[in-house]
């Protein structure tokens, strides 16, 4: 199998996980969360939608359909894994870890559905999408890769600012989950919210927003300043520019009291932000690529003299 088709299914996997957000979102965004009532079946007899239950069923169930595609795409890509040559253990892990999450996806659907769409379960959801995001966009990187140990390209300081910069980027995706706990669009009318007030949590919400947009600007400031390689300066700078553009429609839907379009692309936002905080991780290591045979072969050793044939 070879590392290019390898390399198109990750992506398949990683954009079907990013699709999967967007559409569970359409879900709670049109009340359609109950739209079919009961799991694994769409209703007490069927396994699918029914003209009875209209478009809400019709919406719920699509988001199911794509689940079963994500899987499909899933266990191509560990098929394609298995049967890369040269086999690498790294590549059949990532791919078995992204598909066995898709039936971790399905039983937390589940459970959401079976608990009237409790707002903790819901966000489980949400955050085991994001955990498949992170995997299969390693598993994406590493086909473009070798297996040689990593290696550092920026000083320890810059990493642990990079370190602190995606901690502080996890922690607004999750604070990010409980606002949508506490707030409307429940995914049903008779859905039960987190309990919590949605304006002291949307303030503290905003201020880790504050706080990431600040350590992503100097770390931006600190790679240019170290001279770190074009690719994580880059790199830096698309996750800035990403967050102002999430932090401006976060900003604008909760003046304008949460119209389902913009909650639907904050959604698909936090998805690009946690892509492109992964990204800047990336960035500062590679992995050295070890020459061919054929050409360690062709290289002279540094202790050989080649003797002149008119010498000799």
């Amino acid at each position: 199998m070879s590392t290019a088709l390898l390399r198109r299914l990750s992506l398949a996997s990683l954009v079907a996980n990013v699709g999967l957000v967007v559409t569970g979102a359409a879900v709670r965004l049109t009340a359609s969360g109950l739209g079919c009532p009961t799991w694994p079946k769409c209703t007490d007899s069927s396994y699918t939608t029914t003209r009875a239950m209209g478009v809400h069923g019709v919406i719920e169930f699509g988001n199911r359909l794509l689940g079963v595609a994500l899987g499909l795409i899933a266990l191509a890509t560990f098929i394609a894994a298995l049967r890369h040559k040269p086999r690498r253990r790294s590549l059949i892990l990532l791919s078995l870890a992204a598909g066995l999450g898709i039936p971790g996806q399905g039983v937390i659907g589940g459970v959401t559905v079976l608990t009237d769409l409790n707002p903790w379960v819901v966000g489980l959801h949400f955050l085991l999408s994001m955990a498949l995001i992170s995997v299969t966009w390693a598993l994406w990187q590493r086909t473009k890769e070798g297996d040689a140990p990593t290696r550092a390209l920026v000083a320890r300081p810059l990493r642990h600012l990079t370190a602190l910069t995606a901690l502080a980027s996890a922690a607004v995706i999750v604070v990010g989950v409980i606002v949508t706990g506490s707030g409307p669009h429940a995914g049903d009318e008779n859905a039960r919210r987190n309990g919590l007030d949605p304006a002291t949590i949307s303030q503290v919400h905003a201020d880790l927003v504050f706080l990431l947009i600040g350590l992503s600007v100097a770390l931006w400031f600190a790679l240019r300043a170290a001279d770190a390689p074009a690719p994580a300066i880059r790199a830096a700078g698309v996750f800035v520019v990403v967050e102002l553009a999430q932090g401006l429609v976060g900003f604008v839907q909760y003046f304008t009291h949460l119209p389902v379009v913009l909650v639907a692309a904050h959604m698909l936002g936090a998805c690009l932000v946690w892509v492109a905080t992964l990204n800047v991780l990336w960035r500062l290591r590679d992995r050295p690529t070890p020459p061919m045979p054929s050409q360690a072969a062709s290289t002279p050793h540094p202790c050989t003299t080649t003797i002149p044939a008119s010498i000799a």
